[in-house]
């Protein structure tokens, strides 16, 4: 009976997985013919992140009692997770192929073991440091480095920058996973460890949205943008459509769906299993826009970037060695509840 229980929540929570990587998958391809119809980057990051900040409200004051019990959480969240990722993400979309942002930004996984090693200087696995290696020369094949990177210099390092604004969630929700594993720690020990509860993934990613509407209404100023243009089409690879649908899609599939999607799929799987499905977003991206948008990869780029995601996958699944001493311990298991936060509130597009 229990068997059977766990096979069907563990078959279900997959296809949550699955279902939330291919919502994240076509927000670039939605994004992109709205960009080339004339909005602004940031006009249209400020329209996804507003809608679902706003359809996500009454998730927000369910859970108020957040923003009292980790402001800096939220605030990194938003920041970093929703208005640094998305913002530097579509800003590259617009100057490179989608497969190739994404594929760009899928360092994170390997960047995170490099602030763990070098930063604070914390040894790493054989296997994570092998997923960085095959990472790095995946990259150097997608961006065709033999040619002197064919592609715009400015949109690979806002690619660079949306990776790396994922890496400084991972380093904040470190911070958050070692409180909770200090508490846990003192009352194993018969000490009063106080409430070891994580805060709920929906309540964080409702607070990020909200912080990420007002950070990117200060920086986008929406009220100068051409709001007539969401009313005529959008070519999408010589195919008309109209701009509110592909922004309809961009707030409820490829945020709000995708997130409370995977948020789930992380209840029901291993933060590391659909930390691993959640690499299949990229592929997904990638054949989208070669379907969607005629934006082929050549033979060299795709084998790039299969090593590009099969470096994240160990370096995402390679958890760093726990250091020794006193201090220490607590940040190495930290690592594990930075991943288990982050996936189940990641910053993916």
């Amino acid at each position: 009976m229990h068997a059977s229980r766990g096979t069907q929540k563990r078959s279900a929570g997959l296809g949550l997985a699955l279902l939330s990587a291919f919502a994240f998958g076509g927000s670039g391809v939605a994004a992109k013919p709205l960009i080339e119809a004339g909005l602004d980057p940031l006009h249209v990051v400020w329209l996804r992140v507003a809608g679902a900040a706003l359809i996500m409200l009454p998730v927000a004051w369910r859970h108020r009692n957040l923003v009292r019990e980790r402001p800096a959480l939220l605030a990194g969240f938003g920041l970093f997770a929703v208005a640094g990722v998305q913002a530097c993400y579509f800003a590259a979309i617009s100057r490179i192929p989608v497969g190739v942002a994404l594929l760009v930004e899928y360092l994170a996984p390997a960047l995170v073991l490099g602030w763990v090693r070098f930063v604070q200087r914390r040894p790493v696995t054989r296997a994570a440091a092998l997923g960085v290696v095959l990472a790095v020369g995946g990259l150097a094949c997608v961006v065709e480095v033999w040619a002197g990177l064919s592609f715009d210099a400015l949109g690979l390092l806002l690619a660079l920058g949306a990776a790396c604004c994922q890496v400084g969630y991972f380093v904040l929700s470190d911070h958050g996973g070692q409180e909770a594993k200090g508490r846990e720690s003192r009352e194993s020990k018969g000490g009063d460890g106080g409430s070891v509860e994580p805060p709920p993934p929906l309540g964080v990613i409702a607070y990020g949205l909200i912080v990420g509407a007002l950070v990117l209404t200060v920086v986008a100023r929406p009220w100068g943008m051409d709001w007539s243009l969401l009313g005529g089409t959008a070519g999408m690879n010589g195919t008309g459509v109209p701009a509110w649908v592909l922004l309809g899609w961009i707030v409820l599939i490829a945020t709000v769906l995708a997130y409370g999607t995977g948020v789930v799929s992380v209840r029901k799987l291993s933060p590391q299993v659909a930390g691993v499905v959640a690499c299949l977003e990229a592929v997904i991206a990638t054949v989208l826009a070669w379907v969607l948008l005629g934006e082929h990869l050549s033979a060299p780029q795709l084998i790039g970037g299969f090593t590009v995601l099969t470096g994240a996958f160990i370096a995402q699944s390679s958890a760093p060695k726990p250091p020794s001493g006193p201090v220490a311990a607590g940040a190495g298991a930290a690592a594990a509840a930075a991943e288990s936060e982050l996936s189940a509130g990641r910053a993916s597009h």
